[in-house]
């Protein structure tokens, strides 16, 4: 599954209805470890097909950034049933983030 870009206006229905195990990377294009981790997140979207992978830019996003308490970047909140059950923040490596994720399936 790709990784999906989201915005204030589709978070709720993307990633707080959402079914499965979703998880939001919190980036800027003047951040140079999410550009580091952009490829990373993609690779693991592509691994684990019953997670979902989606992205808000902080820099159109502000207010959504703000609103969920995001004070650095990258941040990678994971989401199960609206709620957010674990955080990560800088950069991680893939096998950081594939312990992450299979602590949480």
């Amino acid at each position: 599954m790709a990784v999906t870009d989201v915005t204030e206006n589709t978070f709720a229905d993307e990633v707080l209805m959402a079914d499965s195990l979703v998880i939001v990377d919190y980036w800027a294009d003047w951040c140079a470890p999410c550009k580091q981790m952009s490829p990373i997140l993609d690779e693991l979207a592509a691994q684990y097909t019953d997670v979902k992978f989606v992205k808000v830019d902080t820099n159109t996003n502000p207010n959504l950034a703000a609103q969920q308490g995001v004070l650095s970047l990258p941040t990678l909140q994971f989401f199960q049933k609206g709620r957010v059950v674990n955080s990560l923040s800088g950069a991680k490596t893939k096998k950081a983030l594939t312990k992450a994720i299979d602590e949480l399936l």
